[in-house]
C-alpha cells in the first residue's frame, strides 16, 4: 500500500507560480499529477515515469514542470504563470506501470488533494 500526502496548495493571482508537493511512502515507477475542477471530470496534468520520461497535458505545456526526488520521496509540481482556469483540487497519484500517465483510470494509490485557487 502507498500512501501519498501533497501540500502546497494556496489561493494566487493570475500569473503567479506555487510549487505542489507530494510525499510517498514508497516509490512506484510511475507518478503522475491530476486535478479536479468544480463540476468538471478529473483530468491528467503532467507524468513522470522511471526513467524520468515527462508527459504534460496541451493546456500546461510550457507553463508546469513535473520532478521527482528518490531521495526525498517526494514527487513535485512546479507550476509558473497560473491562470483561473487553472483552479481546482490536485492530486498526485501513483502504481507500478500504466499504459498513459495522464489517464486516472490508470492509477490505484492516490492522495487527499490540495487547493489550488487563482483568481484573476
Amino acid at each position: 500500500q502507498v500512501q501519498l500526502v501533497e501540500s502546497g496548495g494556496g489561493s494566487v493571482q493570475a500569473g503567479e507560480s506555487l510549487r505542489l508537493s507530494c510525499v510517498f511512502s514508497d516509490s512506484r515507477d510511475c507518478m503522475g499529477w491530476f486535478r479536479q475542477g468544480p463540476g468538471k471530470k478529473r483530468e491528467g496534468v503532467a507524468a513522470i515515469d522511471s526513467d524520468g520520461t515527462t508527459s504534460y497535458a496541451d493546456s500546461v505545456k510550457g507553463r508546469f514542470t513535473i520532478s521527482k526526488d528518490n531521495a526525498k520521496n517526494t514527487l513535485y509540481l512546479q507550476m509558473n504563470s497560473l491562470k483561473p482556469e487553472d483552479t481546482a483540487m490536485y492530486y498526485c497519484a501513483a502504481d507500478l506501470w500504466v499504459d498513459d500517465g495522464l489517464v486516472p483510470a490508470e492509477y490505484n494509490y492516490w492522495g487527499q488533494g490540495t487547493q489550488v485557487t487563482v483568481s484573476s
